[in-house]
């Protein structure tokens, strides 16, 4: 069944106790990192210098206290490499000493921590969390708790602020392959702003209320990063008779919802299969039968291509037939949850008797299988083909997870896919991968600068007063205010008021209308300059160019940005058409279609109209055009 087949209802969401928390990570922009002075700038792979490789083992925290989610991510054993460029240095790969923290992010921070009404700390330590998945060369990720209890309102009511903290942006994955994992060092040490709230929300519209509302307060500061991958969300959801799981990842904001009913949904399932599995008397045998020779003759190539040294390891699940290939998610199902345990270890997946004779295997294979682990017609097989050296702790891991579906729904970390479904990534940490940064001092958060720090204007304050100053449509209103275009609308209307030919309208039409349509049509929009702009409606507001050229200006203008405004004007023709050619060729038009216009009359002005824009569009603004029309048209019908 595709992800897209199944509809997950509406819950009764009191009834199944549900609570959710949201962890939202925003990227600063400040000028620097936030514990080096290296650009906070993101590269491109190509432009990386050379690569580091290093492999991380598990480490004890200073109380002596290891952490299993710590200890599992090191066990598939694979080399992490790094792409270095020149914008970084020693302290990204752990080879320098730590700065301060960045100034400018935790302004931006404090400005965060008014706007949830937060209580900042007196002083602030600089903490480590250990993070063993490779995405940061040091095994950890530095992280400074600057305020708390804070809350927000929304029209579903109060939601309160746990934490809000000021962390590392740790290295984003490029290639992952069975040998080793790709890193790029480019975003590592970026500031992030992590907000975690408590768990208030009942409802996945709650959630998505709580998290469009932190995000509209994030970007009010006008502090942080803007597009793609600079603002994610996790959420952390329970429900009753379930348990906590947290589901990492989360970029479309829309899909909030989403995922919140599919894991109610994946709880539910494991929770009835758990209860019928138990009520048959199932049990996990946990020997496990080494049945490499049952395919040593095999003709399934996923056997034959899963490893150079291969072994083959099966299990017993008694009672388990036909419970494997449960469906647990829209598309995913119990043997996809046993599989993603055994790829944490490093293995490609595994094989079960729900789904066999499949992938060349035969059923006189699957027979065999069968009969040397001594399994009967009601219980089911798993098995994993792989390196010797990991089958084994790759099945333990399997047999574990088995072992769990008979017990309880294990507290996971699980990474929040594209459709709104899960997957697996971790156990749920705990406080042992925290310890406290030694070469750093605590630093102090000043009380008085703090009260002096002005609270920034919320965006849905500026839309509305947007609306009220400028004179535009709430739509517009709304559209700029949220647009990064907001401090140059804000400036040229200022200094365009009253203007007829530059107005707030036209200006709101450019930035949140034209230029998306160029983007969508693979023009590079960023490459515009606030200073082109400003050139470009300084030439409108005096005359120069018509207002209907600025669209075909910046067509050029994203191609070379460096150009001037004038020539290209100049070079397409624009404002060099003399006004006696345009009346000469509205007569010829009016003339040709004299029928037309007898019959329609004045109504004859529109399409006419479109007729002249479609040669002289960008030369003459289409209101001279269509006084041009109506004053021949009324001549003739009159």
């Amino acid at each position: 069944m595709s992800h897209e087949a199944k509809t997950i209802p509406d819950y009764d969401y009191e009834a199944l106790g549900l609570m959710v928390g949201l962890e939202i990570h925003q990227q600063v922009d400040s000028p620097t990192k936030l514990h080096c002075r290296c650009p906070n700038i993101y590269r491109e792979p190509e432009e990386s210098t050379h690569e580091i490789r290093r492999y991380l083992r598990p480490k004890a925290n200073n109380l002596g206290m290891m952490d299993r989610a710590v200890v599992e991510q090191t066990q598939a054993n694979r080399q992490n490499r790094y792409k270095v460029f020149d914008t970084t240095c020693l302290g990204d790969i752990d080879e320098a000493g730590p700065a301060p923290v960045s100034p400018e992010a935790l302004k931006t921070t404090l400005e965060v921590s008014k706007l949830l009404h937060t209580i900042p700390v007196d002083r602030a330590h600089v903490m480590r969390k250990i993070i063993a998945d490779g995405s940061g060369p040091g095994g950890f990720q530095r992280t400074t708790f600057i305020a708390g209890n804070g809350w927000i309102e929304t029209e579903s009511g109060k939601c309160r602020i746990a934490s809000l903290c000021l962390e590392e942006e740790s290295a984003p994955k490029m290639e992952e392959t069975d040998e080793y994992v790709m890193f790029s060092l480019d975003r590592l040490g970026i500031p992030l702003i992590e907000i975690a709230t408590e768990p208030d929300i009942r409802t996945p519209e709650q959630a998505y209320e709580v998290a469009s509302y932190i995000g509209m307060s994030l970007r009010s500061t006008l502090g942080v990063k803007r597009g793609i991958g600079t603002i994610r969300q996790d959420v952390n959801v329970s429900i009753k008779n379930g348990t906590r799981v947290e589901m990492k990842g989360v970029q479309a904001l829309s899909m909030i919802g989403e995922i919140i009913k599919r894991e109610i949904f994946r709880q539910l399932a494991l929770a009835e299969i758990k209860d019928e599995l138990n009520a048959k008397g199932a049990s996990v045998d946990t020997t496990l039968y080494d049945v490499t020779d049952i395919f040593a003759e095999t003709k399934s190539k996923v056997i034959i291509n899963s490893a150079k040294n291969r072994k083959i390891l099966a299990i017993r699940l008694k009672g388990f037939d036909g419970y494997i290939g449960r469906e647990v998610q829209p598309g995913r199902r119990l043997g996809t949850e046993l599989s993603e345990k055994a790829k944490a270890v490093g293995v490609s997946g595994l094989f079960h008797t729900d789904e066999l004779p499949n992938y060349g295997i035969t059923a006189e294979e699957v027979e065999n299988l069968r009969k040397a682990v001594g399994a009967d017609q009601d219980d089911a097989v798993i098995m994993i083909s792989g390196r010797s050296e990991i089958v084994k702790r790759a099945m333990e891991s399997v047999l574990d997870r088995a072992e769990q579906v008979l017990i309880t729904i294990p507290q996971e970390t699980r990474y929040a896919l594209p459709d709104g479904n899960n997957s697996y990534m971790r156990p749920l940490p705990g406080a042992a991968r925290m310890y406290p940064e030694t070469d750093l001092p605590t630093f102090t958060i000043n009380r008085q600068e703090y009260i002096d720090l002005t609270v920034p204007e919320l965006l849905i304050s500026k839309a509305e007063r947007y609306g009220k100053e400028y004179g535009i449509n709430k739509e517009f209103s709304e559209m700029v205010a949220f647009s990064k275009h907001m401090q140059l609308f804000e400036k040229l209307a200022d200094k365009y008021k009253g203007n007829e030919s530059v107005t707030p309208t036209l200006l709101a039409r450019t930035f949140t209308g034209v230029l998306p349509e160029l983007k969508r049509e693979g023009l590079d929009i960023d490459s515009i300059t606030d200073s082109k702009f400003e050139e470009m409606f300084d030439l409108i507001a005096d005359g120069s160019l018509p207002k209907d050229a600025s669209r075909n200006i910046l067509v050029i203008i994203c191609k070379d940005s460096k150009c001037c405004i004038a020539e290209v004007a100049e070079q397409l023709g624009i404002g060099a058409v003399d006004r006696k050619e345009i009346e000469e060729y509205i007569d010829s038009i009016v003339a040709e279609k004299k029928d037309f216009v007898a019959e329609k009359g004045p109504a004859a002005v529109g399409p006419l109209m479109g007729i002249v824009m479609e040669k002289y569009r960008g030369k003459i603004e289409g209101k001279e055009v269509s006084a041009m029309l109506k004053e021949k048209i009324d001549k003739i019908t009159k």
